[in-house]
């Protein structure tokens, strides 16, 4: 779904806190349920960070050394969708990221290709502008998750499975977010060699209709998260 096709034009950036969603905030119909207040601003690109799946089954970001960076190498670079926010649910997503026990508030510098009248963001060469944006960064959890394989490890019985069926469940529910987010994120203009590099070896591109309202559920309220 793409219901949060407002636009935040040049004169208001200055006034407005822009936030980036890396995650499963970018999924915007999520964004819309979980911050009535936010609209969307367009597709930025944070260099000198790389996306990961954390311990805990979360994106995050982890910053990379200077020397250790590669020029055009995309899992160098974190691409997300910029929203702005008006203090309430700033708020919100404060305690929905665990500030500041889990995550923490960062502000970065960053390319924004700004959306214009409802369209997509234009992301030729000399058309970005450098803004700050806020980003919830967790410097504890920074060791990458091994990717998704879970789900085709065999059949567990009863037993094997009861104390892991919320937390499945909820991986589940992840999986089918990310990928809405994913649908909004390429249809914005998110590169797909991006996608394909960075995020699809922790998420696999599949969509399980038996977790949508759950999944829906989690995208209204801050729960599970």
């Amino acid at each position: 779904m793409t219901d949060q096709k407002h636009t935040v034009f040049d004169d208001d950036l200055s006034q407005a806190t822009l936030y980036l969603g890396y995650g499963s905030n970018l999924w915007m119909h999520q964004m819309k349920q979980r911050c009535p207040t936010s609209k969307y601003v367009g597709m930025a690109r944070l260099d000198g960070f790389r996306w990961i799946i954390n311990e805990r089954g979360y994106a995050n970001i982890v910053a990379i050394p200077r020397q250790d960076r590669l020029p055009n190498h995309f899992p160098d670079k974190v691409w997300g969708l910029v929203y702005s926010l008006e203090q309430s649910d700033e708020d919100k997503l404060d305690v929905n990221e665990g500030v500041p026990s889990a995550y923490t508030k960062e502000y970065h510098k960053a390319d924004l290709w700004q959306a214009q009248d409802g369209k997509a963001s234009d992301r030729r060469e000399g058309s970005s502008v450098q803004v700050e944006l806020l980003v919830y960064i967790n410097r504890k959890l920074t060791t990458p998750h091994e990717p998704r394989k879970e789900y085709g490890a065999g059949p567990l019985s009863v037993s094997e499975t009861a104390p892991y069926l919320s937390m499945l469940t909820s991986c589940v529910s992840q999986i089918y977010r990310m990928n809405m987010g994913i649908k909004d994120a390429i249809r914005e203009r998110m590169p797909s060699r991006y996608v394909e590099a960075v995020i699809r070896p922790f998420i696999p591109e599949e969509e399980d209709e038996k977790v949508a309202e759950l999944a829906k559920k989690q995208a209204q309220a801050f729960e599970d998260e």
